[in-house]
């Protein structure tokens, strides 16, 4: 059982990272038409209708007490409203490069943050293949094609804030999972109101000084893409991956985002595969395997059962 539960949050988690390689493209060409906090509200109210539906077609629409809802809304506001933000931010005012390889120091902080606050154990494995999976994304991001100039420098510092807030949502959401008996659609739902409080005041401020592009219908796919996929789908599969794999391990997971987005790039625009690619994603493969080598598995209070 230990170890089927390990299959499934190792599965979700990377999943959830292997749909956010494509977002870096996608939202790059959406920005140019949409402000970024503008969009990042359109991305939660698409994601918070698909996970409402789910909820009531299956029955499992009930908040929970207060104090667990103020809880999940802050960790919602952290995580969605901030680091998902300063994303967008840092995506719009750098490059897509740039966003790739700095958010992808997101693992190390999550470790960081698990350490601290959940007492997780970081053995020399789980070390090792944190560092074996860095380099792997370095490999295959080249940071020579990055451009970290005085030009790109506030983009660069939101993604940079964007990492550290993600790796402590990541972190909470592990937390709340293993104190409450929350299930993870509810706290996607309540994560994503939380992000709203911020997101949507700061798009009506965004507005007054920006305004919204032409809109075609291949910005409506992105939109769609985003909101649905991206936001609704990838956020429930990581949510869950937290709530079943110590976050030490499961913060692995995310280097799976910049070996999907080359692949992709491969695939639909014409890349050659590489040899850095072949090498970083060994190496990436290698790390993940590593850290769930003999993975001792904690009794949970609570994570819920979806």
């Amino acid at each position: 059982m230990q170890n089927f539960q390990l299959l499934r949050g190792t599965l979700y988690g990377i999943t959830a990272a292997a749909i956010w390689g494509s977002m870096y493209v996608v939202s790059d060409v959406v920005l140019q038409v949409i402000p970024p906090f503008t969009l990042l509200t359109m991305r939660i109210v698409l994601g918070l209708i698909v996970m409402v539906l789910i909820a009531v077609l299956s029955s499992r629409f009930k908040f929970p007490p207060r104090q667990i809802v103020v809880q999940v809304l802050i960790v919602g506001i952290v995580g969605i409203g901030l680091s998902l933000g300063a994303q967008f931010v840092g995506t719009d005012k750098s490059t897509a490069v740039n966003g790739a390889l700095v958010t992808s120091a997101s693992p190390a902080f999550i470790v960081l943050f698990a350490v601290i606050m959940l007492r997780e154990k970081l053995t020399v494995l789980r070390f090792f293949a944190i560092v074996l999976a860095s380099i792997g994304v370095i490999v295959i991001l080249d940071p020579t094609q990055a451009d970290f100039s005085s030009d790109t420098f506030v983009g660069d510092m939101f993604l940079a804030a964007a990492a550290v807030t993600w790796g402590l949502y990541s972190v909470l959401i592990r937390r709340v999972s293993l104190n409450t008996p929350v299930e993870t659609n509810m706290v996607t739902i309540i994560s994503f109101i939380g992000g709203l409080l911020i997101s949507t005041p700061a798009s009506a401020i965004e507005l007054q000084t920006r305004t919204i592009g032409a809109v075609d219908g291949g910005i409506i796919l992105g939109v769609l893409y985003l909101g649905i996929v991206s936001t609704a789908v990838a956020m429930w599969l990581w949510n869950r991956a937290f709530a079943l794999v110590p976050a030490t391990i499961a913060s692995l997971f995310f280097f799976a985002q910049p070996l999907s987005g080359a692949l992709l790039a491969t695939i639909f625009l014409g890349q050659i595969i590489t040899t850095g690619l072949w090498i970083g994603g060994g190496l990436i493969a290698l790390g993940v395997l590593l850290s769930l080598w003999r993975t001792p598995q904690k009794k949970r209070v609570g994570t819920g059962t979806t």
